[in-house]
């Protein structure tokens, strides 16, 4: 499926209706995978709230087992696209950083060593004067990976409030404009079917 940017995917304290999963219960008529337990039938993995894109869900039992061992594995591609706060240099590269919990601030991640691993790669499709639209391959899974990693290079997501306020608050004051949310949108998942 492709989850809209603003929803959030399964219930939690302080949202608990407009979910992803209440919107697949309807569809599916109460038949997903229990694998995940009540409160996250057929939820084999997650997107942030305000990410949009691609996102596989599982009917049945096996299924979900199935694609749980590809995450667990890495055996899932998965590719996103995304719009940073200025142009990155080199137009190219590779990301070996790990990223843990921050040690103050609990919501959020941030590259720590002793962390666990976490891999990304990523080239420039675009670039405009202030910013640059780049598609990112994840090798790893990770929390807030794809913008934690590029804020720890310099370069944060446009619109992303948690990671990137300062550079997008001056690209705001520059542009006249502010994104309505972090630009990322998981643009490929591939899996073995």
């Amino acid at each position: 499926l492709n989850k809209p940017a603003g929803m959030v995917v399964h219930p939690a304290a302080g949202t608990e209706n407009n979910t992803l999963v209440n919107a697949l219960l309807h569809h599916c008529q109460g038949r997903l995978s229990g694998v995940g337990g009540v409160a996250r039938p057929g939820i084999v993995h997650r997107l942030d709230q305000f990410t949009s894109g691609l996102m596989v869900v599982a009917k049945d039992d096996p299924t979900h087992v199935s694609l749980s061992q590809q995450f667990a594995g890495r055996q899932v591609e998965k590719i996103y696209h995304a719009v940073l706060c200025g142009v990155i240099t080199p137009p190219q590269g590779e990301m070996h950083a790990a990223i843990a919990r921050h040690p103050n601030h609990r919501k959020v991640m941030t590259v720590l060593s002793g962390g666990r691993s976490a891999h990304t790669d990523y080239a420039t499709l675009e670039t405009w004067e202030v910013a640059c639209l780049v598609e990112a391959r994840l090798h790893t899974g990770r929390t807030h990976q794809v913008r934690v990693h590029f804020k720890y290079l310099g370069f944060p997501l446009l619109g992303d409030a948690t990671y990137g306020k300062r550079p997008n608050a001056s690209l705001a004051q520059l542009l006249g404009w502010s994104a309505p949310r972090q630009m990322l949108h998981a643009a490929r998942l591939g899996f073995l079917h």
